[in-house]
């Protein structure tokens, strides 16, 4: 996998349906561990809610689990779980919280406004494309600071840590499939005195 989409940041948003009042809050999330971790947080700031539904899926093994908290099976968990799928999010949750109005929604009406409290919580979020970056180390030469910056913004290249001694060391990640060719470039400018050296990779908005 070279890229996967999530959610940016964590965020929420409401509505009411027939006098019932819905949250839909989300998270990027890394782990089950953490996933469950931000369940039990929403739980916690809504502690006198009716149900607090949620869903989340993994990139590792392929995870994917929901809750219906006693609404009725598939009306809740299941909604908020497509919602995520439809919408291609990997490394992400979502709790869809309710607050009972007095008014049955019915099977559908209940999907229908899970559904739409799921997507009301990733548009509140907003969505990130991870891409595969190698990190990459490198030390040069302050004359060649100014070449080197460029390169690495035409490649569009992070740098995330610069040293300044005898000469300057930066760390950057870079696109997994813009490595070779920026190695190449900085070894083919600087005329053979510079290399870059890998080390590691992570998935980074780029």
């Amino acid at each position: 996998m070279l890229e996967y989409i999530t959610l940016k940041k964590r965020g929420s948003a409401e509505f009411t349906e027939k006098k019932s009042r819905f949250i839909g809050t989300g998270a990027p999330v890394k782990s089950e561990e953490e996933a469950l971790e931000f369940v039990s947080e929403i739980r916690k700031k809504y502690p006198d809610a009716t149900h607090n539904v949620y869903a989340y899926i993994l990139r590792k093994n392929n995870t994917e689990r929901f809750s219906d908290d006693s609404e009725p099976g598939g009306t809740a968990g299941v909604p908020c779980l497509e919602t995520l799928k439809k919408n291609g999010l990997k490394d992400c949750a979502v709790v869809a919280t309710r607050y009972f109005g007095g008014v049955l929604l019915g099977a559908g009406g209940l999907v229908r406004a899970y559904s739409k409290t799921a997507s009301a919580a990733v548009e509140a979020c907003g969505k990130s494309v991870m891409t595969s970056c190698v990190c990459l180390k490198t030390t040069i030469s302050y004359d060649f600071v100014n070449s080197f910056e460029r390169l690495s913004d035409r490649y569009r290249a992070r740098i995330y840590d610069t040293r300044y001694e005898e000469n300057v060391s930066f760390s950057l990640y870079i696109k997994e499939t813009d490595v070779e060719k920026f190695s190449s470039e900085l070894f083919d400018i600087s005329n053979g005195r510079f290399k870059a050296e890998q080390a590691g990779k992570i998935f980074a908005e780029v």
